[in-house]
């Protein structure tokens, strides 16, 4: 409620991100049944929450919480899913850059990742990202701009 009044009364941004658990034990066997329908749906509870406080819905952006009480394979379903949660009518942002799920496909260090977390990158925008939470913010845009420029219909440069 505090940050709710906060952001309220400013007329701040605020990310909501999915997470379950406490960060020193949400890694611990986490379970869902259905990950994208469950964070979908828990996201869309925070969503009213958040409206019912005061806070103007454009300001309000929803991330899914990738590696934050999820598995590899809950990660890789929600990073599929994006539409899924874009249909909430918020924008998405995607956090992936050289998480561990990057390690886990690639077999390497946080620090040699850039070439698997652009490929994922690329994904979270192609699914329907909006925004993505990056470490090499020069190569992400790149990425970014190849992927959208060659799939636009009519080619033009991305305007990201």
């Amino acid at each position: 409620p505090p940050m709710a009044e906060t952001v309220r009364a400013t007329g701040a941004g605020v990310v909501l991100m999915h997470m379950r658990g406490e960060p020193a034990t949400m890694q611990e066997r986490p379970v869902y049944g259905d990950v994208v329908a469950e964070v979908r749906d828990e996201l869309a509870g925070w969503l009213a929450a958040a409206v019912r406080a005061g806070i103007d819905p454009d300001a309000v952006v929803l991330d899914p919480g990738l590696g934050f009480g999820k598995t590899f394979e809950h990660n890789r379903a929600l990073l599929n899913g994006v539409s899924t949660l874009a249909a909430l009518g918020r924008p998405i942002l995607v956090g992936l850059s050289r998480k561990r799920m990057i390690g886990h496909l690639t077999g390497r260090a946080p620090a040699d990742r850039l070439a698997g977390s652009l490929a994922g990158l690329t994904v979270a925008v192609l699914r329907g990202a909006h925004l993505v939470r990056v470490h090499d913010g020069a190569a992400s845009l790149d990425a970014v701009r190849v992927a959208v420029g060659l799939t636009q219909k009519d080619g033009r440069r991305c305007s990201v």
